[in-house]
């Protein structure tokens, strides 16, 4: 650190600390607004800053300052034990030192780890495993037989294994398939508000190791999400698809099932995977439906709105040119 060591009572936006608080700087658009903060500590990359602002330099701000925060804004313990008003079947396993709180349902043969907390309104079905120190929100519902692995976070109403989509046309009718598989869901994995994650029809559905799951994303049945993969809000992925490791989701970006995507993979807001697509050790962007690298996509999107003036060009030319084949007929007749 650069400066003064003083105590730090509070953060806040660049533009808006003052005395005694901590702010950071990760994005370079926001460094004309450098200038102006009161800030008591910047966290940043080694740039000028202002008289009396002490500076700590680090070549990855963005993680350091999530670091700071969880330092100084650790989430309060719950209370353990289990709360009047939640219903714990007689045969559930409760580790040491969960919490419980009014209003959950915990079914026939539930195992809860160590440390884990229910917030009011989780409902488990039969035969849920739910790992080490996890935080399962309000409304969560976690169906029969599914499995969570040790500090998985769940935001609330998400709903994990769930019925995947599964109909057998007959004549003019669906057939229901019944979906007996469970949902997997790895270590250190985190999962957005009112997201579904279906179980598979056989066998597992999976979200590996240190994913994180925006709100409102689907996942479909017997998909396997890789390690550490993210995903912003509304992204979907279709049924028995195979997403890799490392890869980035931008919201609303979509894949059809039955394909596999491969490690290292980004795609923009609104990409539309409708093929398989190979990953590797060297991150790729891409974007657009059906993706391309991302900086093709922007020229692409730039010729967008100068399409209908470039129709009218091109049948002009086309008329010039008739125009002067029949001219040359005519002057070789």
């Amino acid at each position: 650190m650069v400066g003064a060591d003083g105590e730090i009572r509070a953060l806040g936006p660049i533009d808006r600390a003052g005395a005694g608080e901590i702010t950071f700087l990760a994005n370079p658009k926001y460094l004309p607004l450098l200038a102006q903060t009161k800030a008591a500590v910047l966290v940043g990359r080694n740039v000028a800053v202002p008289p009396g602002v002490s500076h700590i330099i680090c070549d990855n701000p963005y993680l350091a300052f999530a670091k700071v925060l969880t330092h100084l804004h650790a989430r309060r313990p719950a209370p353990c034990g289990v709360m009047p008003g939640a219903h714990i079947a007689p045969s559930a396993h409760l580790g040491d030192e969960v919490t419980v709180y009014p209003g959950v349902v915990v079914g026939d043969n539930v195992r809860l780890g160590r440390g884990t907390c229910l917030y009011p309104g989780v409902i488990l079905y039969a035969d849920v495993v739910v790992g080490d120190d996890c935080i399962l929100h309000g409304g969560v519902v976690v169906r029969e037989g599914c499995r969570l692995g040790h500090r998985v976070i769940v935001q609330p109403n998400a709903v994990i294994g769930g019925d995947g989509f599964g109909f057998a046309p007959d004549g003019d009718q669906y057939f229901k398939i019944p979906q007996i598989g469970i949902v997997v869901i790895d270590d250190d994995v985190e999962i957005g508000a009112a997201t579904c994650i279906d179980r598979a029809a056989l066998g597992v559905t999976r979200v590996g190791r240190g994913s994180k799951l925006d709100n409102l994303v689907q996942i479909a049945h017997n998909v396997v999400v890789g390690e550490a993969t993210v995903m912003a809000a509304q992204a979907g992925i279709a049924g028995s698809t195979q997403v890799g490791r490392h890869c980035t989701f931008g919201g609303q970006s979509a894949v059809a099932g039955h394909l596999k995507v491969g490690d290292n993979l980004t795609f923009g807001g609104r990409a539309g995977v409708t093929g398989n697509i190979e990953g590797g050790a060297t991150p790729q962007i891409l974007s657009g439906m059906p993706p391309i690298p991302h900086k093709d996509w922007l020229k692409t999107s730039l010729c967008v709105n100068k399409l209908p003036e470039m129709r009218k060009e091109l049948n002009r030319l086309h008329r010039q040119l008739a125009e002067l084949e029949l001219l040359i007929k005519e002057k070789l007749q």
